[in-house]
């Protein structure tokens, strides 16, 4: 069943071949409806089982956690029997969308198929691995066969640069603060749509939690799959190397600017009223929950303001083991996992304002949530939850 589908999708993408796989990502063991449930129970039953190591993306439940929200017991019975099938199948039970962050992760040129536009993106331009933008169903039918049609990113020619991004007079400064790279990511989208980008003029080295911002505001806003940034990513030691010595189609330059227009569109509303404070999209690293315990550290969230903080089960233990997720729990905070606010219904109707350091956040909750959106650095999510009320320090925004 699962290669007759991925042979009817080569003909469909016009592939000369099928090409063999070493790793894979689920994003289809999301709980969206009874179709997907259906798809997933109907493969358990044929005796499908995965033949690469194969990790699974966020769930439509936290497990053991979901009653404490608003999740309606249907849709929990439902979710939690896909997680199941998907274990079943051979399944690692990551339940994260960052699978990047997990022994798991792929190695440069390693052909794998994963699904998840943040993961894709990530693999593709920080790890230098390979794999084309696997819808849901697909995922799960590569994983099983262990193999692809070879098309697309999985092959050298089809991974140089389209558009030339030159960063032009943005400060070190700005380079160096987190919500930078979120910011350029969105913008990234904006103007890459489905091409591929490189970047030039980032005078810093990024660490590995501002590349995963900087991937999933790129693949949300647009549909970027692969980036190259000069000098930074493993495909682009040189300009001519990221354009496999090809003149770009475009170039753009990205100006302190259009910078600060970008960061004003990211929040949909000024005021000052707040419900919550959401952060984790992509889940929460180690080292981020490393960053926000000092942040928090002798202080109080408002009664008023939620503190959520999504992550992966491993991510969270090991923020338990090494001390650095009690200061979030004497804050007030809570930490959900296996899930995010965008996969589950777990959040209550009154949640109408919500606040985020995720541009993927920002972009997707005033559509698929009906709320309004403040985004902010890590900092002033803290600060606005003390204070009850949107903080934000503007002053790295200013031109």
């Amino acid at each position: 069943m699962a290669m007759t589908i991925l042979m009817r999708m080569a003909e469909v993408y016009g592939a000369e071949e099928m090409m063999n796989i070493t790793h894979a990502h689920i994003d289809s063991a999301i709980y969206i409806g009874d179709a997907g449930l259906e798809f997933a129970e109907r493969l358990v039953s044929l005796g499908a089982k995965v033949s690469v190591p194969t990790t699974l993306n966020v769930s439509g439940l936290d497990e053991h956690q979901w009653r404490e929200w608003n999740v309606p017991t249907v849709w929990a019975e439902k979710a939690h029997r896909q997680m199941v099938a998907y274990q079943e199948m051979g399944c690692q039970p990551t339940w994260t969308c960052a699978p990047y962050q997990t022994d798991a992760a792929p190695k440069l040129g390693q052909q794998i198929a994963w699904g998840e536009s943040n993961a894709i993106a990530f693999a593709n331009s920080v790890l230098g691995a390979r794999t084309e933008r696997y819808p849901d169903f697909l995922d799960i039918c590569a994983a099983v066969t262990g193999r692809v049609p070879a098309i697309g990113l999985h092959l050298t020619e089809n991974r140089a640069g389209q558009l030339l991004m030159r960063l032009v007079d943005v400060p070190r400064q700005l380079q160096e603060d987190d919500s930078f790279y979120a910011v350029l990511g969105h913008l990234m989208g904006e103007i890459a749509e489905d091409r591929i980008p490189v970047v030039t003029g980032i005078e810093v080295t990024p660490g590995e939690d501002q590349l995963k911002a900087l991937s999933a505001a790129a693949s949300s806003s647009g549909a970027v799959a692969l980036f190259h940034i000069v000098g930074v990513t493993p495909e682009a030691p040189t300009l001519d190397a990221a354009l496999q010595g090809k003149d770009p189609e475009q170039v753009i330059e990205i100006t302190p600017h259009r910078l600060r227009a970008t960061w004003e569109q990211l929040s949909t509303t000024k005021g000052e009223k707040l419900d919550m404070i959401v952060l984790g999209s992509p889940h929460f690293s180690f080292a981020e929950f490393e960053r926000l315990a000092p942040l928090v550290e002798g202080q109080r969230r408002h009664p008023d303001v939620e503190f959520l903080v999504t992550s992966s089960r491993a991510m969270r233990g090991l923020a338990k083991e090494r001390g650095v997720l009690q200061p979030l729990e004497n804050f007030g905070g809570r930490v959900t996992v296996d899930t995010c606010i965008l996969a589950t219904p777990m959040l209550p109707n009154s949640v109408k304002v919500l606040m985020t350091n995720s541009a993927k956040y920002a972009y997707y909750a005033p559509g698929m949530l009906d709320t309004q959106v403040v985004f902010g650095s890590l900092k002033d999510c803290v600060q606005s939850a003390v204070a009850g009320h949107v903080v934000r320090d503007e002053s790295l925004w200013k031109e």
